[in-house]
């Protein structure tokens, strides 16, 4: 097929890198995997996962979020990483598109995308950035990984999330991993561990049916009455807020 190397061989002659790239996000703004290509996020290539990103969010691409994505990339090099929310801003057109990093990202601010440095186990932090911003109604935790911090930030930021929000956990491997390629990841290959992130939230699943319980005592936490669905994939973690009040078609409704 000679003519279509002849555009593109035309196309990379009259323009430069930058307009490249705007013109393939124009092209692929419905296909978050090649977006995440065009963009050099690494949620396609060293994982996979766009493909469940894609199905989760498709619905609410023109929807005007405020998304929220921990760890912004590139480690303490100011200009590097940003590569997940430019994916993120052309994939949701209407939103505005937050990052919160351990390091000055501040050189990736732009039209819908805003930058915040700070640790995501302070939750005063946490909490006035949610404040800035207004309501979130998706968060990303690409962050440090550790098992304690993943855990801390969950506890602090869902809470905030909107009624109908959605919180996603990537790269739990780590909680399998006590020490691996010299990090101290906070993990344990023993599966019953219980201070893992993947078994933290293992933990939360029978709360999903806390109204079946035939205990004498149980008071349903926070969480048993605000989640409403996980969906769990190689590595990856989905949590869908709402209100988990169905009551039991057996038992009645015993909460309030």
């Amino acid at each position: 097929m000679i003519f279509p190397r002849i555009v593109k061989a035309l196309f990379r002659s009259i323009l430069n890198e930058r307009q490249r790239r705007s013109m393939k996000s124009f092209l692929y703004r419905n296909n978050l995997s090649k977006l995440a290509l065009v963009y050099g996020s690494d949620k396609q290539g060293s994982h996979y996962y766009t493909q469940h990103y894609q199905r989760h969010f498709e619905a609410l691409r023109r929807e005007e979020l405020n998304i929220l994505e921990i760890g912004i990339g590139g480690y303490e090099d100011p200009k590097a990483g940003g590569a997940s929310l430019r994916m993120w801003k052309a994939y949701f057109p209407k939103s505005r598109i937050f990052g919160i990093d351990i390091y000055d990202k501040t050189y990736h601010d732009e039209e819908r995308i805003k930058t915040f440095q700070g640790s995501q186990t302070d939750a005063n932090f946490l909490k006035r950035v949610v404040e800035e911003i207004g309501p979130v109604d998706i968060i990303i935790d690409d962050g440090s990984h550790y098992n304690d911090h993943v855990i801390t930030s969950f506890k602090t930021l869902f809470r905030l999330l909107t009624p109908k929000g959605i919180y996603v956990v990537e790269d739990t491997q780590t909680s399998y991993w006590s020490s691996v390629a010299g990090v101290q990841w906070g993990g344990s290959s023993d599966l019953t561990a219980s201070y893992t992130s993947i078994n933290f939230f293992k933990s939360l699943i029978d709360g999903l049916n806390y109204e079946e319980f035939t205990l004498d005592e149980y008071t349903p936490s926070y969480f048993d009455k605000h989640i409403i669905a996980m969906h769990f994939y190689h590595n990856l973690i989905f949590i869908y807020k709402g209100l988990n009040n169905e009551g039991s078609n057996t038992l009645g409704k015993r909460y309030s």
